[in-house]
């Protein structure tokens, strides 16, 4: 890299050469002192980004090769771990940033403590699959990826489990996901909005239930609890006291002939004690006033 002088001029050749051209050709002599210039240039480092990624290759390359001296390896392999560490560092690449996405304000603590980091860590030091298979271990979480984005950024990309509904059995109440799973951690009360599944048994019938009262937003508005019975089959039970009898097989039928029955004769308005589906082909409506239909 040539030297660049800064606030002066290029010295000539002294008095007595051969001439003002040639003396700038001239070789110094072997002994002579630096000049400024020359003391600028050796200070300076090369921080681009090959010249980083270089530098990292030689290191991993000179730890591979001390590997293999037997009984000092390790002692050696850590003192060229804690070189490269410093080296890094002291070109700045060194954490300062934790940016984690996909995470609910509820998961969020349990995940900065399971990634333990602190500011100014050797960035270019850090497992990332580690680091990623400590934030799976968090009950909230299903995946998570780990990205490093030099020079001081972390990017930790959560997937959380969905939350289906709550589960509650023999007095206590728990979070479910799709697949039934309790879900470490959180706390049914914080989910008031998600449907009550009672009974046992209903954790893991509750995935094939709910969509198809999700496709009728009528009819799951006014549900208040759905009690699995036997672990067989539920009883729908609505928010005004009335109860809907599903039969064990043939659940999605049993609600379209509901469905049918409610246009016709508006019968989640009119009001009702309890409505057996439990016969296929067959609605048994008991009114409210304790009569049969």
């Amino acid at each position: 890299m040539p030297a660049v002088v800064r606030g002066g001029r290029r010295q000539g050749a002294p008095a007595g050469g051969r001439g003002g051209s040639g003396a700038g050709r001239g070789r110094a002599p072997r002994n002579a002192p630096a000049t400024p210039a020359k003391v600028a240039a050796l200070g300076r480092l090369d921080l681009s980004p090959r010249a980083v990624m270089l530098s990292m290759a030689a290191g991993a390359l000179v730890l591979v090769a001390v590997l293999a001296t037997g009984g000092r390896a390790e002692r050696i392999g850590a003192s060229v771990s804690h070189g490269v560490d410093g080296v890094t560092t002291g070109m700045g690449l060194k954490l300062r940033r934790v940016h984690v996405t996909g995470a609910s304000a509820e998961a969020q603590p349990a995940i900065q403590q399971a990634l333990a980091l602190q500011s100014g860590m050797p960035i270019i030091g850090l497992d990332l699959d580690q680091l990623r298979r400590q934030v799976e271990a968090v009950g909230w979480v299903r995946e998570a990826r780990v990205v490093r984005l030099l020079p001081d950024t972390l990017i930790v990309e959560v997937q959380e489990h969905d939350r289906l509904a709550v589960w509650q059995n023999a007095g206590r109440a728990w979070v479910i996901d799709g697949d039934g799973a309790v879900i470490p951690g959180a706390q049914a009360a914080r989910y008031p909005q998600l449907p009550l599944v009672v009974g046992k048994g209903a954790d893991q019938a509750a995935a094939d239930i709910l969509p198809l009262l999700a496709q009728r937003p009528r009819l799951m508005g006014r549900v208040d609890a759905l009690v699995r019975v036997d672990e067989r089959r539920w009883d729908l039970r609505l928010k005004d006291g009335s109860l809907i009898q599903l039969p064990a097989l043939g659940q999605d039928a049993a609600l379209i002939r509901l469905d049918a029955l409610d246009q016709r004769e508006r019968l989640l308005d009119l009001g009702f004690a309890r409505v057996d589906l439990r016969t296929p082909e067959e609605i048994a409506v008991r009114p409210s006033d304790g009569g049969d239909a």
